[in-house]
């Protein structure tokens, strides 16, 4: 069986691949992804989460840069930054919990800030509304 380590690294290559089918694959039916707001239940329900992250860092010019990692048993951390034509990742973690080879939880926390940003409608950009 797969190692928390080998399971989160597979899961950051095939974001990296920009692998929708892949990522979801790493995650048990019923995970549970923490993000701001409401949390994310099952893997049908991350996809659009993930399809809007994945098109976002697809964009050119995107840069990942993972700081730090940290392995201990059925738990996984992971510091990162990031920089896409849309947001400035400053400093963003994730932290998994692994089971059975499948991520069965998982928080995601980030500062991040709009590169763009509409003054006249105040609105947020589309790309940073599914972090948020």
């Amino acid at each position: 069986m797969s190692t928390t380590r080998q399971i989160v690294e597979q899961h950051l290559k095939s974001f990296g691949e920009q692998d929708l089918e892949g990522v979801l694959a790493d995650y048990a039916p019923d995970a549970v992804l923490f993000v701001p707001g409401e949390p994310i239940r099952g893997r049908d329900a991350m996809a659009a989460f993930f399809q809007a992250l994945i098109a976002e860092f697809a964009k050119p010019g995107a840069t990942f840069s993972l700081q730090q990692q940290c392995f201990q048993g059925d738990y996984g951390y992971i510091l990162w930054s990031a920089e896409t034509a849309d947001n400035s990742y400053e400093a963003a973690t994730d932290t998994f919990v692994v089971r059975n080879g499948k991520i069965v939880a998982q928080s995601f926390a980030a500062k991040i800030i709009p590169k763009k940003f509409d003054a006249w409608s105040g609105a947020v950009p589309p790309s940073l509304l599914c972090l948020l």
